[in-house]
């Protein structure tokens, strides 16, 4: 199966690092997020990944153009009419196609762009912003056991305030700190989706959350896989920084591989 990124948007939250360069290229260990990402899918076996691009768009494309030189030894021989050696490869199997799909495309509609990558076939897909832990050979198994059109991830975002108690006097009649029955299940994306649900897409101005999937969710072919680990979308800086510590400190709950 290949595997759709979402990586085209602004990442207006955290500004301080996406003025520069598209969010899903915000560098985690010195490696873009986008890439610890591709990774995980790596590790379970897939290996062909189609990106959703738009903002700064060309610099996702000079990066893995750069990839596989980046990741090698290389000697140039300029003795010998500039001849390029490269020792030592270590570039990953993967199979890269970047589709510029807009700078103000909604979600929905890059994807629907995408379509004639993907042919008539089941596919994978997930932001470009967030690293979990999730198996996705689990994933898939679940998917292919129920035999709806979509799968979505769903992980529980915990309260992170105090909770009070108000009533109708405006009146505060109690506060307690927060609890996991505070918690509200989530999408965090990592999705596994057949490919009828092209035509739950209108155009680019589908917002793929808000239109397609709760279409699909009214006809009772949406299902949620319930994940109990680790994941993380980077939204802010405090939430990159938090990530990169994570990695430098050699914790980083997403590293499967």
């Amino acid at each position: 199966m290949k595997v759709v990124l979402l990586a085209g948007g602004l990442g207006t939250r955290i500004s301080e690092e996406s003025q520069y360069k598209p969010k899903p290229m915000i560098e985690i260990g010195g490696m873009p997020i986008l890439w610890h990402i591709m990774k995980e899918y790596s590790h379970y076996g897939f290996h062909e990944f189609i990106i959703c691009a738009g903002y700064k768009q060309q610099m996702i494309k000079e990066w893995f153009a750069d990839y596989f030189l980046n990741t090698s030894d290389v000697t140039f021989d300029f003795t010998q009419g500039n001849k390029t050696i490269v020792h030592n490869q270590h570039a990953e199997p993967w199979k890269v196609t970047v589709v510029d799909t807009g700078l103000n495309t909604m979600t929905g509609g890059r994807i629907k762009r995408i379509q004639p990558y993907i042919g008539n076939e089941r596919f994978l897909m997930t932001y470009g912003d967030g690293v979990c832990d999730v198996d996705i050979a689990k994933l898939v198994e679940f998917h292919n056991r129920h035999g709806k059109i979509a799968t979505l991830t769903a992980v529980m975002l915990e309260q992170q305030k105090g909770v009070l108690d108000i009533g109708g006097d405006n009146a505060v009649h109690s506060f307690r700190e927060k609890s996991f029955m505070d918690s509200a299940p989530i999408n965090a994306g990592y999705m596994v989706l057949e490919p009828e649900i092209f035509d739950y897409i209108e155009g680019d101005d589908t917002v793929f959350e808000r239109d397609s999937l709760e279409r699909v969710a009214a006809e009772g072919e949406l299902m949620s896989y319930t994940h109990n680990g680790y994941w993380q979308c980077m939204d802010t800086k405090r939430e990159m920084d938090m990530l990169e510590n994570l990695w430098q400190s050699g914790n980083a709950p997403w590293k499967s591989w």
